[in-house]
Order: structure tokens, then sequence, then C-alpha cells
């Protein structure tokens, strides 16, 4: 009934579509295997992708050839640059999507894509054979040949959902959990762990009153997330979303509930998300606080349904619906679903390779949530890269590693495969120690060479690219070539509190100055718009943040060649750390369990101190 396969993709979310794609893009032959075909790349959670730091990630893959950026522009309803007021390092895209187009293009764009075959069915094994994975086991008896399987479980793996003091085993609300791949792994040697997320009710929009709420309108400007020309709404055809507040009153009959909590009643083992709490927890560890944001968000063009950013719970269902009752805007509300908590088994990703792939068993790659992470960004970041390196390991080629230098993709897996993570990992800009080089507006000419070159971004990407870079160069050397006089950029000048000009002065030279943009200047000055008008708005945007960022740009280059020094360093493979007797215990012990490639990756495992690594160094040196 089954060919075999080169790869095999356990799991249809954004992890598993991203990883589906990239390998068959590639050239491998792939089946995509998920429990239900009607909810391939579900918005599980908030209908929106992008954010702090998650932005960049979206841009990122798709400079490298993914499809989350392409399938985000197209189901758009609201689209938003955050962090305008910062430096261009901070700023960060994210969009609103319409949650049923944007799995319905998902499904569509790998319906389209040669290679991709699907199957319906839970796989609750894999065939591993000699050390090596060599298929899997679907719940209807098949076993399924494939020369490597790449696991995006999600919350699927022992899900079990709590509402109150309800249990439910469950995946997702109304799906089933998935078992025996955890068992499994574990008698192979894995360690696994559980984790905890949640997600908020869901109300029938018409029953709300906005007028109580303030408005959040989308971007007059759209960039999008895509680097290729994809069609995307217009400005004035966006949805509002809103904000509103909890008060005292609303805690208080939260607080009633307390006594019922699966988390305060200990029926919640795992670890919750620091960065994104229940609406409980919140008033539990900030009981000073007497308020709450919370973020109305429309779900779609064409339905009423409101996911309610904020109030993520797994209290009982009565006590949410009361308690929601008591925030303005929400007096007459009516519920379509509660929210709940979700308990899921993930297993600690020290035990990957920087390719994705287990240590413990060749072929066999882990992407997503069954690696500890939290948000749909993180997880097709590492569904592109397990997916990628899936086929490469098939092909016999060497693996592609993005370095923390290169992406925020890179810092990701380097965190994870370095550290590990006892909660849900989400990524920030602070975690990156070079954001000014990895920004927004720069993945396309950071990462798709790299991409072209390995065969998965398209040559018009790779053309768009070079254009870009041209057109940059090209601007910037006319800017340093043409003057303006006093006269016509003084009243200017004077508009935007920026001192005035005694002699004529380079355009370039006058970008320095803060509160300057070309984009201003053009509007002032008609000869600089007229010298311009052949440049579109991106280019001039990267003229004008490199001109501004360059002596930054440059220190964090320096430092990049610095640090490099470090990771050209590689460490064999079967080095014997016991025989260091000056290094620290817990450095030994760490080094023998992750194995680290470089010494650079060993300065960054956690609890290991520099004068280990100079240790290491110096036995290295002998």
């Amino acid at each position: 009934m089954f060919p075999e396969y080169d790869v095999i993709v356990v799991g249809a979310g954004h992890a598993g579509c991203e990883a589906a794609a990239a390998a068959a893009n590639l050239g491998s032959k792939v089946l995509l295997i998920t429990m239900n075909m009607q909810t391939i790349a579900q918005m599980s959670c908030n209908p929106a992708m992008g954010g702090i730091a998650k932005g960049q990630i979206v841009r990122e893959i798709d400079a490298m050839g993914g499809y989350s950026g392409i399938v985000t522009d197209q189901s758009m309803i609201q689209f938003r640059m955050l962090n305008r007021s910062k430096g261009p390092a901070m700023w960060s895209p994210r969009a609103q999507s319409d949650r049923m187009l944007f799995a319905g293009k998902w499904r569509e764009m790998l319906e389209q894509t040669p290679n991709v075959d699907f199957y319906q069915d839970m796989v609750n094994g894999l065939l591993i054979k000699g050390g090596r994975v060599s298929g899997v086991i679907s719940g209807l008896g098949h076993e399924i040949k494939s020369k490597a399987v790449v696991l995006t479980n999600g919350t699927f793996l022992n899900g079990v959902i709590h509402i109150g003091e309800r249990q439910l085993g469950g995946g997702r609300m109304a799906e089933k959990a998935a078992t025996g791949i955890t068992e499994q792994l574990v008698s192979l040697g894995f360690e696994s762990q559980r984790l905890k997320t949640g997600t908020p009710p869901r109300i029938d929009g018409r029953s709300l009153d906005y007028s109580k709420m303030e408005e959040q309108k989308g971007d007059e400007q759209i960039t999008g997330f895509s680097f290729l020309n994809v069609p995307r709404i217009k400005p004035e055809q966006q949805r509002s979303c809103w904000m509103t507040y909890t008060n005292e009153q609303v805690h208080d009959i939260l607080k009633t509930g307390f006594e019922k909590s699966p988390m305060f009643q200990g029926r919640i083992k795992g670890t919750g998300p620091r960065y994104c709490p229940s609406i409980e927890d919140k008033i539990n560890r900030f009981a000073e606080r007497d308020r709450h944001q919370l973020f109305v968000e429309p779900e779609g063009f064409s339905t009423v349904e409101i996911y309610v950013n904020g109030f993520s719970s797994s209290l009982p269902e009565q006590v949410q619906y009361q308690a929601l009752k008591l925030v303005p805007g929400f007096e007459n509300c009516k519920m379509f679903r509660p929210g709940y908590a979700i308990e899921y088994d993930f297993f600690p990703p020290t035990q990957l390779q920087f390719s994705l792939e287990t240590k413990q068993v060749q072929n066999l790659f882990f992407a997503g949530q069954i690696n500890g992470t939290t948000g749909y960004e993180e997880a097709a970041c590492q569904g592109l890269m397990a997916g990628i390196n899936a086929h490469q390991k098939v092909k016999e080629l060497e693996p592609l590693v993005l370095k923390r230098s290169e992406a925020y993709i890179g810092v990701l897996i380097d965190d994870l495969i370095n550290k590990g993570t006892d909660e849900p990992y989400r990524m920030f800009t602070s975690r990156a120690e070079f954001r000014t080089l990895l920004r927004q507006d720069n993945a396309d000419v950071r990462l798709t060479p790299l991409s072209y070159k390995l065969g998965l971004a398209s040559q018009e990407r790779m053309d768009r690219v070079e254009g870009k870079i041209t057109g940059v160069k090209k601007a910037t050397d006319l800017l340093s070539m043409l003057s303006v006089e006093p006269g016509e950029i003084n009243e200017f000048l004077g508009s935007v509190q920026s001192a005035p000009l005694v002699n004529k002065q380079k355009i370039l030279q006058l970008l320095l100055r803060p509160n300057i943009s070309l984009t201003d200047m053009q509007v002032s000055v008609a000869r600089i718009k007229l010298a311009l008008e052949e440049f579109d708005t991106e280019t001039l945007e990267q003229v004008e943040i490199v001109t501004k960022y360059d002596t930054y740009i440059e220190k964090e280059r320096e430092l990049v060649a610095k640090m490099s020094t470090l990771e050209d360093l590689i460490i064999p493979d079967n080095f014997n750390y016991t025989k260091l007797v000056s290094l620290s215990n817990e450095a030994r012990q760490k080094f023998t369990k992750i194995r680290p490639r470089t010494l650079g990756q060993a300065s960054r495992i956690s609890g290991v101190n520099p004068s280990d690594v100079q240790i290491l160094m110096v036995f290295m040196g002998r």
C-alpha cells in the first residue's frame, strides 16, 4: 500500500508543515502523517503570527524558502510593525490572521508541493533497527518504511486537558492524544518530561460592547512577512483588535475557583510558560496589581468568534464565565468554549545534535513542542531545519547548521541544545547577542544565499536579493555624492528640531542626525524626491538603517569575528572528559552528556565556567 519514503513527518502542525515542505522542495519523497486532515496547520491558540523576535523568525523562514511568511501574508486581517519607536534591531512584524484561511492556505500550498503525500492516522511507534530509524507503525497497524523520520507531535504526546476538576485525554479540545511513542523512546534511553500550556475562552463577538474598549488599528503601510511579491490586503481592509482590562471584581470571582484549580491543587505537574501565564497565575503571582490587560482579537473576516488574549485559564467553566462578565465590554458575553490547560510530554533538547537529529537514534529528528518550545514561530523554524537536515542526511550530504551570528533560528537551536529547558521556551530579542545584525529587514540578505546554494530558495528569491543589494549600493553611492543647500533644507530641519545648515552638505551625512529620515526629506525637498524616485521604499529603508547604525553593525561584526575563533576549534567526537581532573564536576558531567562540537558551544553550556573552557582549550592544544 505504501512505497518507501525518504522522509516521514509525523504531525501536521506548524513544525510538521514546514518540515514536509522543506524536505520535499529539496527533492525528498515525503509522507506527512496527521491524525486529522482537517486540522493541518491549525492555529491551536492565538490567531496571530510574529511579534517580538517571533516576527524576525518568520521572516527568516521566508528568506530560507519556507512557507509561513507567504501563508501569513495571504491570510492576515491586520498587520503591525511593533517597536517602531525603538531602533531597527527591535522592529518586529506581527499579523493577526484569519484562522480558517491560514490553515486552508497552508494545506493548499502543501497539496501543490510535488513529492508530498498525505495520510490520516495516528503514529504510535517507530521502526528502529541497529540504532537507526527505518519508518513508523500507524494506529491501523501499517508499517511504513522511510530513511528518516521527523517527529513534530506538538501537545499530543500523552496529552491531558484540564478544566477545573475535569480531566480529558487529548492533544487539543475534541482531538485525542497520541500514545505509544513516549514509552518506546523512554525504553530506548531517552529522557522524557512534562510541560503545560493553556488557551483562553472563545467568545461570540456579537455579544460584546466595543464602545467600552480601546481600539487597536493596523498600520497604514503593510510590510508583511514574505520577501516575495505576495498579494496582501489593503490597509483599509484591516480588522481592528481591541483592548480592555480586568479589575478587582474579576479577580475576586476568579479566586473563588482556586480550590478547584488543577494548577493550585497539584493535578498539573508540568511547568507552564513563564511569559504567557494563565489569568489565575497572574492574579496569584502579581497580587499587588488591580488589573491586567486583555486583547480582544477577531478570529477572521467571516466569523464572529473572538480570542481573549491574556485570559488563558484552566479554572471551572462557570468561574471563567462569571469573571468574564465583569470585564468592561463583556457584560453580556456569550461563550463559545471555555479556556483549558493541557499537559503533554516533551524530550529535553540536550538529547539532540545541532541538525535536530537525536543522538540516541540515527535519522530520527525532533521539531517543535516535543523539544520544549512554545509558539508557532519557534515550532515552524525547527520544522524547516529538521526537514532540511532529514533530506541532507538521507542524501548523505552535510547538515545545515545556522550560527548564532547568522539567524534567530541559530540562537534558538543553540539555546535548546546547550542549555536545555525546563519550561516552554520562547524567543525574545534579548536572547540574541548580535541582534543589530539579525534584523527582520535583512533576513533575505543573510539567509537566502545559503538556502539558494542548498537548493531550497528559488531563483526568484535569489534574483530579488541580488537586486536589493545592488539597489542599496546604488542609492548609497548617489546619496554620498548628492548635496543639499541650506536654503532648500533648513525649513525641514527646523520642523524636526535639528540644527540648520550653514554650508551645503551631503545627504548621507545628514542622515546620521537623529529624527532625520529619507522619507521625510523626500516629502520636503523636491530635488531629493526626484533623485530617489527609481528606488522603492524597502531599498531606501535599508540605506537609512545601514547608514545610521553603521558603527554598531561594524562593532558586532568584529565581535562575531573574535568569537568565531572558539567556534572553529572542533572537539573530537571521542574526547574523554573524565581524564580532565581539573574540570569542575558539573562541567565534566555536562560535557560528557551534551558532547559539544566546538569550544564555542562548550562555553555556552549552562553551568560551565570560563575557567572550564580555558582548561579544555589548553588540553586540546597539547
